[in-house]
């Protein structure tokens, strides 16, 4: 019996090379950015049927860094994200849609504070290479907003012009640099 080779090829996220950020309005009259700096995942992509490809990724709550201190303390205490509680935030595909020669939706399960939801992410493929040391690289860019409330993040204060200190919509920006192990 002959056996064929898989064209399936797994992907690990280099996280030197990668970012995890978001974005939310402030005060209604500002946008505040963070990223995650702890994460890590994998890409499972089906080279002969890329909508049979599959992405988990898993993010460390406590690596939380808006460059304030303060305000990261706060996003890790229970008004936020609870670390302690819920020390990862999690994504696991469930599908792939392509929607151009270098474009698909990543639909999957988006768990943060024990709450999964399934989320879209807008996902561009940037280009594979193979670096100077022999590895194989991709780039991938994927975006998605979701609303903060809707995981049961839901601390603010009305300020006194009206609107609330923290918006509800955060943007998600994903920037991918994965290296391929099989």
């Amino acid at each position: 019996m002959t056996t064929v080779p898989s064209r399936v090829s797994t992907w690990t996220l280099d996280r030197a090379h990668s970012s995890v950020e978001f974005a939310v309005r402030h005060m209604v009259v500002s946008t505040v950015k963070g990223h995650f700096r702890d994460f890590e995942g994998t890409i499972n992509i089906d080279e002969e049927n890329p909508a049979n490809s599959s992405v988990a990724v898993s993010i460390d709550v406590a690596s939380v860094d808006t460059h304030e201190p303060d305000r990261d303390a706060h996003l890790r205490s229970d008004d936020f994200f609870n670390a302690e509680k819920f020390p990862k935030i999690t994504f696991h595909s469930t599908r792939v849609e392509l929607t151009g020669e270098e474009r698909a939706k990543v639909i999957g399960d988006l768990t943060i504070r024990d709450i999964t939801r399934e989320v879209e992410l807008d996902t561009e493929f940037e280009g594979r290479v193979k670096d100077p040391w022999g590895n194989e690289r991709i780039g991938l860019t994927a975006t998605t907003t979701i609303s903060r409330k809707d995981f049961n993040v839901r601390w603010n204060q009305v300020i006194e012009t009206g609107g609330v200190v923290v918006g509800d919509t955060v943007k998600i920006t994903l920037e991918i640099e994965a290296v391929r192990q099989a």
